[in-house]
């Protein structure tokens, strides 16, 4: 009997086993899916339907910053032969009670002259008239129609007091800008077009340059490798109007004595800076042979605008690294605002949209 009882006891044991490793696992693994799907379930009840403007500035985590990017998104360059400019002949007027603003600037230029002092420089300008986007019917490649109309310095730095009461209590912010409607603007408030260029060596170093203490805008700000406005005195000949490519490579030359045959030079995108009503064309340009170290050596030797710039970093082009350069608490609040969207789309434009938010998700999960 105690054999059998010990045979009865092993047979049992193993029967045990075999029902627990046929329907123990797969009940476990269903009452997992039960509970996931349950608590899937009323998540889906708890929440409540959702909506979001389209037209949202760019951010990174902590960082926030008023550029809009309206048209590209890195991963395409935008053609030279589609980007359409017309220079309209009126020049831009400001309305009569902004006019005594503008005549307070000139009197502080000839304040300044008079005192020996460095002068405002009333250079001529553009304002943007309008901004709009079409598409060819075969590609949908984008097709960029930009108005112009002259302007000069004086006026632009009287309309970039957006927030200045005027007469009637309201301010040119709240009396000319729709929130709703972003690219909806009067011309005069729109003074401003610019290109910004992030400029990457041959050894893969991503430039970034910090603007001298000695300019009147936006002094010791963190920004793009090239910052450069539009002249009409420079970059039109005679009634042409002027092409954005060529701005760029004027601004590599005058900013990091770089001559065009030494780089590749892609523009990625337009973006509006909705604070101050600044326009920029982003572009990406690749180094060829010069290396960072090259780079230091010929600026040593002397560039033009020198003066513009007091610090130049040289960061590892990769994508965590410049975004945790982006997100250092000495930088972060110290960004120009069109910047970190471009060297967003800069890294787009090299690694690819999925590597570069791998990259930033990964960063942001650090902190």
């Amino acid at each position: 009997m105690d054999g059998i009882d010990v045979a009865n006891g092993v047979v049992g044991a193993v029967l045990g086993m075999v029902c627990a490793v046929l329907f123990q696992q797969p009940l476990q693994d269903g009452w997992y899916r039960l509970r996931k799907r349950s608590t899937t379930a009323i998540r889906t009840m708890r929440r409540q339907e959702e909506s979001g403007p389209v037209w949202q500035t760019f951010s990174l985590g902590p960082l926030r910053t008023s550029a809009l990017i309206v048209e590209g998104d890195g991963s395409s360059p935008v053609p030279p032969e589609t980007i359409n400019i017309q220079v309209l002949d009126e020049e831009v007027a400001l309305p009569p009670d902004m006019v005594d603003w503008r005549d307070e600037i000139a009197e502080e230029g000839e304040r300044l002259r008079a005192e020996g002092r460095t002068p405002l420089w009333n250079g001529p300008r553009y304002a943007v008239e309008s901004f709009d986007i079409s598409r060819t019917p075969l590609d949908e490649t984008p097709e960029i129609h930009l108005r112009l109309r002259p302007t000069d310095y004086y006026t632009f730095r009287a309309a970039q007091q957006l927030d200045r009461r005027l007469s009637d209590g309201t301010t040119p912010r709240t009396r000319y800008l729709n929130p709703d409607d972003p690219l909806a603007a009067p011309s005069f408030l729109q003074c401003s077009f610019a290109v910004n260029v992030a400029v990457v060596t041959a050894d893969d170093m991503l430039v970034v340059s910090q603007r001298s203490n000695r300019v009147r805008m936006a002094p010791g700000v963190w920004n793009s490798s090239v910052n450069e406005g539009l002249s009409r005195h420079i970059d039109s000949s005679g009634r042409s109007a002027p092409d954005l490519h060529a701005v760029a490579r004027r601004g590599m030359r005058e900013e990091l004595s770089l001559e065009p045959q030494e780089y590749s030079l892609d523009l990625l995108a337009f973006v509006l800076d909705m604070d101050k009503r600044h326009w920029s064309g982003h572009f990406h340009a690749q180094l060829k042979d010069l290396s960072s170290a090259d780079l230091q050596a010929r600026i040593s030797r002397g560039v033009a605008d020198r003066w513009e710039h007091q610090t130049i970093d040289y960061v590892p082009f990769r994508p965590a690294t410049v975004v945790t350069y982006m997100l250092r608490t000495n930088r972060i609040h110290r960004w120009a605002p069109l910047a970190p969207s471009l060297f967003h789309l800069s890294l787009v434009h090299a690694y690819g949209r999925t590597v570069v938010e791998r990259a930033e998700a990964q960063v942001l999960r650090r902190l």
